[in-house]
């Protein structure tokens, strides 16, 4: 046997570099296209020095059971590259989660793989509700996990015990780590590519793929319609958190704990950025809440003033009255009235 000390004979080709970042990904049943293409997209132009998409800094491959094609939630399918096999392999597995309804349960084999690759404490990331998948799991027991707003309420309802992060990008927590999915996928990519090749890879590749610049896991997540449009980053995330808990408000100092600041701080920033302190927007987002579902709804009073966390229908009917000047019942019928598809009765007067 040669001594591994020796050069490699005349003529022959060195062996290629490890790659620095391995991905394995597990794309679930009716995934989400966009997720994945923008986590995969981040690794392809990082790969390579130039614009080759070479597996040469990174590598990756889609990870199957049984090698069946597996459809995205927009009905596009992927070949997977290679069976499930040793987790131990890559850095990191990527669980691309999709629709919710319909997408079906884990395929056989995909939870032994998966718990197999916590028990080595590899890095698991869920993207977009891949995380439910893990958290069903007992994946994310004990860790903080990203959810985006959107399925907030649906993480919450199956899993009681567990509060989700819907006022962040992603998260990283030890060997775990989650996204809202969409564009915070390309940015949770450009995490590990940082992490692993260098910041002026990760910025090259977002670059090319027409994203400024990489954004931190604690940025708030865009695309919630917010009462109030804030442009200070806290102020937002202290507006994510009372319209995620519109039933049961929550106390203020409680938010800005959760926050990491002290109540005085939330409302100097509060009061700079909005002109108004963090219970007066509570009160307005949850009152937008009702006007919605008076307008949308036949949703008794009381009901509402319930989904909106007022004491109950009384204290609803006041503070609606203080605002729009009218109870919640004549703003309603007002409503319908004016509204292009209302009908006047047979017999009314012209």
């Amino acid at each position: 046997m040669p001594d591994l000390a020796d050069p490699p004979a005349a003529g022959a080709r060195p062996a290629p570099p490890r790659p620095r970042l391995q991905i394995g990904f597990v794309l679930l049943p009716r995934f989400t296209l966009s997720a994945f293409a923008n986590f995969m997209d981040v690794l392809r132009l990082a790969a390579d020095d130039g614009d080759g998409s070479r597996p040469i800094h990174c590598r990756w491959a889609v990870l199957s059971p049984d090698m069946a094609p597996i459809q995205s939630s927009c009905g596009v399918r992927i070949e997977p590259d290679e069976r499930l096999g040793d987790p131990a392999r890559f850095d990191y597995i990527v669980v691309v989660g999709g629709l919710i309804e319909g997408g079906g349960g884990l395929p056989p084999g995909l939870a032994p793989f998966l718990q197999r690759a916590a028990a080595q404490r590899m890095g698991i990331a869920g993207l977009c509700t891949g995380v439910f998948a893990l958290a069903r799991l007992g994946l994310m027991d004990g860790y903080r996990c990203c959810v985006s707003w959107f399925h907030h309420q649906d993480f919450l309802a199956e899993f009681e015990r567990m509060r989700p992060v819907s006022d962040q990008i992603f998260v990283v927590d030890r060997d775990r780590l989650s996204c809202s999915g969409g564009v915070s996928a390309a940015h949770l990519a450009a995490f590990l590519v940082d992490r692993h090749l260098g910041r002026a890879a990760a910025r090259k590749s977002l670059s090319i793929m027409m994203i400024d610049e990489p954004m931190a896991g604690d940025r708030p997540q865009p695309g919630l319609p917010l009462e109030l449009n804030a442009r200070d980053p806290l102020v937002r995330r202290a507006l994510l958190a009372m319209q995620q808990n519109l039933h049961a408000p929550l106390p203020i100092a409680r938010i800005a704990r959760d926050l990491g600041v002290g109540r005085r701080k939330l409302e100097r920033h509060f009061n700079a950025d909005l002109g108004i302190p963090p219970a007066d927007a509570s009160v307005r987002i949850r009152l937008a809440q009702a006007r919605m579902l008076l307008a949308r709804s036949d949703r008794t009073v009381t009901r509402i003033a319930e989904e909106t966390g007022f004491c109950d229908a009384s204290h609803l009917i006041r503070v609606f009255r203080e605002t729009e000047g009218t109870t919640p019942d004549l703003w309603r019928q007002d409503r319908a009235q004016s509204s292009p598809d209302h009908q006047p009765d047979e017999g009314a007067v012209a």
